[in-house]
């Protein structure tokens, strides 16, 4: 499982074009694709941030190591299906589409690649924190997938590519932030 999660990923990275349009034609049941894909990032994510924690400090610290994968687990749960929330209101509201939860959830999951990607490796190498300026390459990937997986056409794609972009990349952060806002304890 976990090697077709990396081929996607890659694929998603690498050749967004190309990735978007196999997965466009790809197949998937119900929630499948939550716990063949999200899930399991999501996790990894989550144990990037436990182990990150754990043996890049000078102290072994247990509790730090946990409050770090919670804040990670939360905000990744949270910014994924507030993402995919508000970019299926976004899509009725701005472009007129009737809402579809699932295709939004499936092309916020398969666009927060990148993201997911870069937070493990930040996590568990936080000197690569320059790494951090790629996060704007997901801007190229939802403009790739806006048209053969969301079918948006070429006159609305940038203020989509825009639009959703901004939903995906800064929901994760804003939930983080109110974590912080809520729970002083879990501050490290």
């Amino acid at each position: 499982m976990y090697k077709e999660i990396l081929k996607w990923v890659i694929a998603i990275i690498s050749q967004p074009g190309k990735a978007w349009e196999m997965l466009t034609k790809k197949e998937e049941k119900g929630d499948e694709f939550l716990s063949k894909f999200v899930y399991p990032l999501i996790g990894l994510v989550t144990a990037a941030a436990f182990l990150g924690v754990l043996f890049t400090r000078k102290e072994f610290d247990i509790e730090l190591a946990l409050k770090s994968s919670i804040k990670t687990l939360v905000s990744s749960f949270g910014g994924f299906y507030l993402s995919a929330y508000l970019l299926n209101e976004l899509w009725q509201g701005f472009f007129k589409r009737t809402k579809d939860m699932k295709l939004c959830q499936r092309f916020v999951g398969y666009s927060s690649s990148l993201m997911f990607a870069l937070n493990i490796v930040l996590m568990l190498l936080p000197e690569f924190f320059f790494l951090r300026i790629f996060i704007l390459y997901t801007f190229y990937i939802v403009w790739e997938g806006a048209g053969p997986y969301m079918q948006v056409e070429e006159k609305e794609r940038l203020k989509f590519a825009g639009i959703a972009t901004v939903v995906i990349l800064l929901t994760p952060a804003v939930i983080e932030f109110v974590l912080f806002m809520l729970m002083p304890g879990l501050r490290y």
